[in-house]
């Protein structure tokens, strides 16, 4: 009991140092699978996914399946199959995860004892820890089991503070920090300012995560992809605290 309690006053003093990303009418009601420290978590977990698999893993993008329909469509046009599969099998994963994921929530969103979310995070945990025993022989299946997870965080994970977002790609994230803050300088709305600084910041983690993962991988090869997991598993921990708290 008491390490809980002072694992929750931990966590606690960590809301207060993020509390300048405070929006009005937002924290305090925020579900801690939406809060700022979860996403931070999830978004260096989701930058090093991308780096993983285009580093070590034949230059296959786990997120931006933007890139992957392009490469796809371009390699069918030319008739080169093998490329084609392998562009076409991480898309179709990636769809699969999202209609998993779904299915979770749709399931276990009831569930008192542990938030649905908890339990995908605990499937990510496992399925990346398997990844990392599969040979360079296996990138398929690899590439797969990567872009499957891929799915159900970005499907799960939706909202920062109330405002959505994205944990494993950046796009969305930086068109919305950039239009807000043209409605800052517009209008110089402190609370606009504050959103926008706090896509900005998620974007940096995303960005920093890869890199320190990407040299990370280029060291331990097929397995640096069990460094997500302890990062998950903290996500998971800190969810799992503050749902007992709030019981």
């Amino acid at each position: 009991m008491r390490g809980g309690i002072k694992m929750s006053g931990k966590i606690h003093n960590w809301e207060q140092k993020l509390d300048f990303f405070h929006l009005d009418g937002v924290h305090g009601q925020t579900q801690m699978s939406d809060s700022l420290l979860v996403a931070i978590l999830l978004c260096i977990s989701g930058g090093f996914q991308d780096t993983y698999t285009y580093n070590c893993r034949e230059g296959v993008f786990a997120n931006a399946q933007t890139g992957n329909m392009a490469l796809l469509g371009q390699n069918l046009a030319m008739g080169n199959w093998p490329m084609t599969l392998r562009y076409l099998v991480p898309v179709a994963a990636f769809a699969a995860g999202i209609y998993f994921s779904q299915k979770i929530r749709l399931r276990y969103k009831e569930r008192q004892m542990i938030h649905w979310r908890q339990i995908v995070i605990l499937l990510e945990i496992i399925v990346l820890f398997l990844t990392g025993f599969l040979p360079q022989e296996w990138n398929l299946l690899a590439n797969i089991m990567v872009s499957f997870v891929c799915a159900m965080q970005v499907q799960s994970f939706r909202k920062v503070m109330g405002n959505s977002y994205a944990t494993t790609m950046c796009i969305g994230n930086l068109r919305i920090a950039t239009e807000l803050f043209c409605n800052y300088r517009a209008t110089g709305q402190r609370e606009v300012l504050k959103t926008s600084l706090l896509y900005f910041s998620l974007i940096a983690v995303f960005i920093a995560g890869a890199a320190a993962r990407g040299v990370m991988t280029l060291r331990l090869q097929e397995k640096a992809i069990w460094l997500c997991c302890p990062v998950l598993l903290a996500a998971f921990v800190i969810m799992f605290i503050k749902n007992r708290d709030l019981m």
